[in-house]
């Protein structure tokens, strides 16, 4: 869909980005604090994660969490949030005829909660189903092992639920005072938004009354570590073998070298014709596989993962190695390079057929560093990748020695040695 994009500050001090999309149906809005799981001591891990849901229940107009819901839900929109390790994302989206009210509703969710007792008792107890029910998602689990094993911030769901019984409603009401401030946030409005701008500052500064607070948090120093043996996970029940393969560099990639790490993520695994899993696939030895980058502040990381059986395993990974180890010794034509780009071309336009995925496309980097994504010449940046900055970017991921392998199953460690064995060479040459 044609839009227009405009980063705004308000009078109020609050930063966000306006979408101008004139065909639009519906307005999408996004409100994001940097009030992640970062910024609280282990102990207290499920504090955000609470307090998000939480906060979207009663407030000062509408006692009860049902009574609210029921009325931004009425003419059928949608209204949620989100918790990582950084950010917390307040969402909702709806019919163009009424996104006043909605977008009122949002703000003043926002502003005014009143964290009742009640509340948080059946909170915590949809956060602890939310949990268990995430322990059947293998590719979860070991991904945030894996994290964790290698230094970086995270902790697994089931350590997770074992920190739940040591928040208390104070520490959530303390965590939203000092997190839910004016100047922590950042907002993304996406619609039909012609003449509506000063409405919608306007509105943000009549029911966003929360403080104005002082800076944005920074984002944590995070430095991974190579893992000094495989992670595995054992699964008796899981047939199959999960695995995910991440390495890092320490240095911070420009905008031009993650155009280029994208192109060898694309060639290698996201096409049933690409390096790896196409080949994979013409032999039989897998059925899906991934790959993609972990921007971190200061530093870059980049993850395969899959799942396979045992038995074919073994050829699996040699069949990754010599595929990794070709991409970055330069063993790529310039065919290869253009068929990556024409496909994420062609992948981009497809993903701005709605609002929310042309949202989606820019909140990451402006929640994460500030930063605008230029999508307007997102094709003449694809063109731009040459095989030499493809070779260039992907080899600096493998340089400094700083990886792990992690796998779930009904595995041995002894197994998953023999297959971290088959890959080292990779980070040697």
């Amino acid at each position: 869909m044609k839009h227009t994009i405009t980063e705004v500050k308000f009078k109020s001090g609050l930063k966000g980005l306006f979408v101008d999309v004139p065909d639009a149906d519906v307005l999408y809005t996004e409100i994001n604090f940097r009030a992640g799981e970062y910024l609280l001591e282990r102990g207290k891990w499920e504090t955000a994660h609470l307090m998000e849901h939480v906060l979207l229940g009663a407030n000062k107009r509408y006692p009860k969490a049902r009574e609210f819901q029921a009325e931004i839900e009425k003419n059928g929109a949608y209204c949620n949030a989100s918790t990582g390790v950084y950010d917390i994302t307040y969402e909702s989206e709806c019919a163009d005829f009424e996104w006043k009210r909605v977008l009122e509703l949002l703000l003043v969710a926002i502003a005014e909660p009143l964290f009742l007792e009640e509340e948080f008792v059946s909170e915590a107890g949809n956060v602890r189903e939310e949990l268990v029910g995430r322990s059947n998602n293998h590719f979860r689990h070991l991904n945030i092992a894996l994290r964790e094993q290698m230094g970086l911030i995270a902790m697994t769901d089931q350590k997770r639920l074992e920190a739940m019984k040591e928040v208390t409603l104070k520490d959530v009401a303390d965590h939203y005072r000092n997190t839910h401030t004016i100047n922590n946030a950042r907002f993304v409005v996406a619609g039909k938004l012609k003449g509506r701008e000063q409405q919608i500052e306007e509105m943000f500064t009549k029911f966003l009354t929360v403080p104005t607070g002082g800076p944005r948090f920074e984002l944590p120093v995070e430095v991974p570590r190579k893992l000094a043996k495989p992670l595995v996970v054992r699964r008796t029940h899981v047939p199959n073998m999960y695995f995910y393969l991440d390495t890092y560099t320490k240095k911070h990639l420009k905008n031009e070298d993650r155009d280029a790490l994208l192109v060898a993520s694309t060639l290698l695994t996201e096409t049933l014709y690409s390096r790896i899993f196409g080949l994979a696939r013409e032999r039989g030895l897998v059925y899906a596989m991934g790959s993609g980058q972990s921007p971190l502040k200061k530093g870059h990381g980049w993850w395969l993962g899959a799942q396979v059986s045992l038995a074919n395993a073994p050829a699996l990974f040699k069949m990754i190695r010599d595929e990794l180890a070709s991409v970055h010794s330069g063993i790529l034509a310039e065919h290869e390079i253009k068929a990556a780009t024409q496909y994420l071309i062609g992948r981009y336009q497809r993903s701005g057929q709605t609002v929310s995925g042309i949202v989606n496309g820019y909140t990451p980097s402006y929640y994460f560093e500030d930063q605008l994504e230029d999508f307007a010449h997102f094709t003449e940046r694809m063109n731009a990748v040459t095989v030499e900055d493809v070779t260039r970017v992907f080899k600096s991921m493998f340089t400094e020695n700083i990886w792990g392998l992690a796998s779930l199953g009904n595995i041995k460690l002894s197994f998953v040695r023999e297959l971290s064995e088959t890959l080292k060479p990779v980070w040697s040459k």
